[in-house]
């Protein structure tokens, strides 16, 4: 029997002497991502996420990127100020390259990725032309949560200044008061249009959402009065 136990002994310490021999894994980390690829031939793409980009070997069109940067996308420096005609410019030659009447003769995912392009371009140029959506765009790229109406209650004169106009809003419609108030928000988007851009220019990104959330209420009101103008 102690014979025994010996052999057993003796076969379990020659396990772990190999088990400790063997040769450990080693931890591998994530390599690169793959390289991308035409959907179409299989061709190598350089990187160009987000931009229309067609295969520089058989010239189809590649999908945007998931989250492109509108900035990037319309040829913008990443600025609240902006050239409205560069803008317009870009939007158009954009819009000619990818515009889904080009498609109709093409595969249906080329047909769908043109319809795909098209609409991300005309919401860039939409977002980067409206100073109110520009300005909140650009919080958004800097990490700055975007404010909610809700968030601002710290100048009461400005809010009574809104319920004013909302009381007047909500008259018995009058052209001439309908024509003073358009006039006053038309005035006031321009004044905190010019605000905003000192703000970011000083890098002052909590002033400039303070100043885009009184841009919402004009926004807001805006709209009021357009619903307002509609002939009933």
């Amino acid at each position: 029997m102690q014979a025994a136990l010996r052999q057993r002994l003796g076969r379990a310490r020659w396990v772990l002497r190999v088990s400790e021999a063997a040769p450990r894994p080693c931890c591998i980390g994530p390599g690169p991502p793959p390289a991308l690829r035409c959907w179409s031939c299989g061709s190598p793409l350089s990187g160009a996420e987000g931009l229309p980009h067609f295969c520089p070997g058989c010239r189809a069109l590649q999908p945007p990127g998931p989250r492109p940067d509108l900035f990037r996308l319309m040829d913008c420096d990443r600025s609240f100020r902006i050239d409205a005609q560069q803008l317009q410019r870009r939007f158009r030659s954009l819009q000619r390259a990818v515009h889904p009447d080009r498609f109709g003769q093409k595969p249906p995912k080329e047909q769908y990725y043109s319809e795909q392009h098209s609409s991300l371009i005309n919401k860039a140029y939409q977002t980067l032309l409206n100073p109110l959506s520009r300005g909140l765009y650009l919080l958004e790229l800097n990490g700055v949560e975007l404010a909610q109406e809700t968030d601002y209650d710290a100048d009461s004169v400005f809010l009574t200044e809104i319920m004013e106009i909302n009381e007047k809003l909500a008259e018995p419609k009058n052209e001439a008061i309908l024509e003073d108030i358009e006039t006053l928000i038309k005035v006031k988007q321009e004044e905190l249009t010019k605000e905003v851009t000192a703000a970011f220019e000083r890098d002052d990104l909590q002033e400039a959402k303070k100043l885009l959330a009184k841009m919402k209420y004009f926004a807001n009101l805006e709209d009021k009065l357009k619903n307002k103008k509609i002939p009933s």
